[in-house]
């Protein structure tokens, strides 16, 4: 059995401790437990990725194992990481264990809370570690379900509408999703359901994958915030409760960008010169409506809902670029956007646990009274308007070179269109931080409010640590993305050109 499998496997052993739970300090034991045992095992498998591969290991896949699942339908369960997949489990890891301590104070029904919160996060991990198509569309079935009654019935403002619009759309999604899997698998002729025996083939006639490559791309990308399919985030961020929203904004939406790259482009290259322009300027709307919708938000969480939409939509503009600085950019991007939108959604539901509201009009003054809180949101703000020392600005000059490496108009332009919304974010971000931080308190009620305790400033400063770590030494991570994406990129080209002769 691979070590992979732990990642399912604890999880797993969680719920049946939750459900064996009778207190909320034994929920709160449980919890703790697992995800600190997550957490190491996450760090563990990074460093020992990372030693590997200086150790002269070139397989694309490390930690591989696979054992018959559904034989008639050629289905396995086929576990391996690559340097992405293996920074997407780091940042899963951390988002989790962040995230339990963000949820430490009793809630109602905290016990079913948190049994689906760790379905989700077996989704989550799940997805990340399989190689076999049908694995993974089954793992990232696990992660979408438990949303709705997170969202629905923990939530705030009108959970019930944006659980089920959330669910509605991401289901949606799916339908188109397994119908390209589908077509995948048949028309390759494979017999087997493994990524990437299936991308050594290359048998899929190009015109099947000029129709089918929009199901997987769109069935991905509606997760991924992809324009005009976005519209449930702002309501689902907005609703769902702090941890959930860590978990969805900070890990769940990669899921997007990592199956459109993984799955719809490795896989269907060829359709990429007929594709690629089109998602490419849905993608540059994204960028810059979502920078621009947050400008009009008054309400924090929405602010920091459609940042989200603009971040992640420049994870899949990137990918699209189809340079090998842009596509690392890309997936710093995500590593990026998962560790500050995590600190953001952390911060505010601090924010709104204390001062009863969420409204920028009606905030003022938090530096001065719950100072430890008021310095978190700055960090988080900075690091999401890139400024350099944070991770934010890596992730973006690695997108925005490797974009310009593309020496054609069309791209140039959307490379210029998508610039302009580092200063929309400087806008919005520098604008709330002004607001809400420095200005006079608006309610004499506010004076009384308490800092963060000890719980919430051992997720926030780790989530800190993070963001400025990987800003101050990116070169760990890049290196292992860089080595990992370069096989990739030349897979594509190479058989993107094949199908064009």
């Amino acid at each position: 059995m691979s070590i992979l499998t732990l990642f399912v496997v604890i999880p797993a052993l969680m719920l049946v401790g939750l459900w064996l739970a009778r207190t909320h300090n034994q929920v709160r034991g449980v919890m703790v437990a697992g995800a600190s045992a997550i957490l190491l095992l996450s760090i563990w498998l990074t460093i020992s990725f990372v030693g590997l591969r200086h150790a002269g290991h070139t397989e694309p896949m490390l930690f591989t194992y696979s054992i018959p699942w559904f034989k008639p339908l050629n289905i396995a369960y086929s576990v391996g990481v690559d340097g992405i997949s293996v920074v997407m489990l780091l940042l899963s890891g951390i988002i989790v264990f962040t995230g339990t301590f963000a949820s430490w104070q009793a809630m109602p029904q905290h016990k079913e809370y948190f049994l689906w919160f760790t379905l989700l996060s077996i989704g989550v991990f799940g997805f990340f570690i399989s190689t076999d198509m049908f694995t993974m569309f089954m793992f990232y079935e696990v992660a979408l379900i438990p949303m709705y009654l997170l969202i629905g019935v923990w939530g705030t403002g009108p959970k019930e509408y944006s659980a089920m619009k959330l669910t509605l759309m991401l289901m949606g999604g799916s339908a188109l999703l397994i119908l390209g899997i589908l077509a995948i698998y048949f028309y390759s002729g494979a017999t087997t359901m493994d990524v990437n025996e299936i991308a050594a083939m290359a048998n899929i006639p190009a015109h099947v994958q000029n129709v089918f490559f929009p199901f997987v791309f769109i069935g991905f990308g509606v997760l991924g915030a992809l324009f005009p399919f976005h519209t449930w985030s702002p309501d689902g961020h907005a609703s769902a409760p702090t941890a959930v929203s860590m978990l969805h904004a900070g890990v769940l939406m990669k899921l997007g960008g990592y199956g459109c790259f993984r799955i719809a482009m490795y896989l269907m290259p060829a359709a990429l010169d007929t594709w690629a322009p089109v998602f490419l300027v849905l993608t540059t709307i994204s960028v810059v409506y979502g920078a621009l919708s947050a400008c009009v938000q008054t309400d924090l969480k929405y602010i920091n809902a459609y940042s989200s939409v603009s971040h992640c939509g420049m994870v899949l503009f990137a990918l699209l670029m189809m340079t090998q600085t842009a596509i690392t950019g890309a997936i710093l991007q995500m590593l990026s956007h998962g560790l500050m939108t995590a600190l953001f959604f952390a911060v505010i539901g601090m924010i709104y646990h204390r001062a009863g509201t969420r409204d920028v009009r009606y905030l003022g003054g938090l530096m001065k009274v719950v100072p430890f809180l008021g310095v978190a949101y700055m960090v988080a703000g900075l690091a999401n308007l890139g400024l350099p020392g944070f991770s934010g600005f890596v992730a973006e000059m690695s997108i925005f070179v490797g974009a310009f490496e593309n020496a054609d108009t069309f791209h140039r332009v959307a490379t210029i269109l998508a610039c302009t919304s580092i200063v929309v974010t400087a806008v919005y971000i520098l604008r709330v931080c002004g607001k809400i931080l420095y200005q006079k308190v608006p309610n004499p009620e506010f004076l009384k409010l308490k800092d963060a305790t000890w719980d919430e400033r051992l997720a926030v400063a780790g989530l800190i640590f993070c963001v400025a770590g990987l800003g101050l030494a990116p070169f760990w991570a890049q290196d292992v993305i860089y080595e990992a994406v370069g096989p990739v990129i030349d897979h594509i080209s190479h058989f993107a050109t094949v199908a064009t002769l």
